[in-house]
């Protein structure tokens, strides 16, 4: 069997579609970002030019961040724009690749379910129970709370997305210059 994709076929529909809102979300992560670093640079005028406190915008800032981070995960999947080890696909045949490929994303896809499953519970209580932060900000915290659950339900389909691509074909297991060595 060759681990050479092939030829291009339309994708599925829910593929299509969870790579469109990968993208989305990975643009949107990307905003939140720049929003974040205008926010700090607007701190820093505030406290040092104007001499005021600053009340918003340490809280914003991480909140934007780690929404940026859980957000924009699948899309760095999608991307393959994470860190990953090529030393053992070098030495493995095509059908060993994709084995090996497939085996690894299961382990992910596992360890991301299992957090989803927390963290639907723990975002729930803070939007039941209307939890605010502790400063004068008194931000809802169920907001940043919502996109933990939501970055990783879209991550776990996203991983199920590209585990369909890779099973099928139509999707190399690993770099298309990864030649097995033997």
């Amino acid at each position: 069997m060759s681990s050479e994709p092939a030829p291009a076929r339309p994708l599925p529909a829910w593929v299509a579609a969870v790579q469109a809102v990968s993208t989305a979300l990975g643009v949107a992560s990307a905003g939140l970002i720049l929003l974040s670093v205008g926010v700090v640079c607007q701190m820093v005028f505030v406290r040092a030019v104007l001499g005021e406190s600053s009340i918003w915008q340490t809280e914003f800032v991480t909140f934007a961040l780690i929404a940026a981070t859980f957000l924009g995960a699948p899309y760095i999947l999608l991307t393959q724009g994470h860190v990953r080890v090529d030393a053992l696909p070098l030495l493995l045949s095509s059908a060993a690749k994709r084995r090996l490929y497939v085996t690894g994303n299961v382990v992910s896809l596992v360890f991301c379910a299992f957090f989803l499953y927390a963290s639907v519970p723990w975002w729930y209580d803070t939007w039941v129970t209307e939890q605010t932060t502790s400063s004068i900000w008194r931000a809802r915290l169920w907001i940043p709370y919502l996109t933990v659950p939501v970055g990783l339900a879209l991550l776990c389909l996203q991983i199920i997305a590209d585990m369909f691509l890779v099973w099928t074909r139509r999707q190399a297991a690993f770099a298309e210059s990864l030649e097995p060595l033997t």
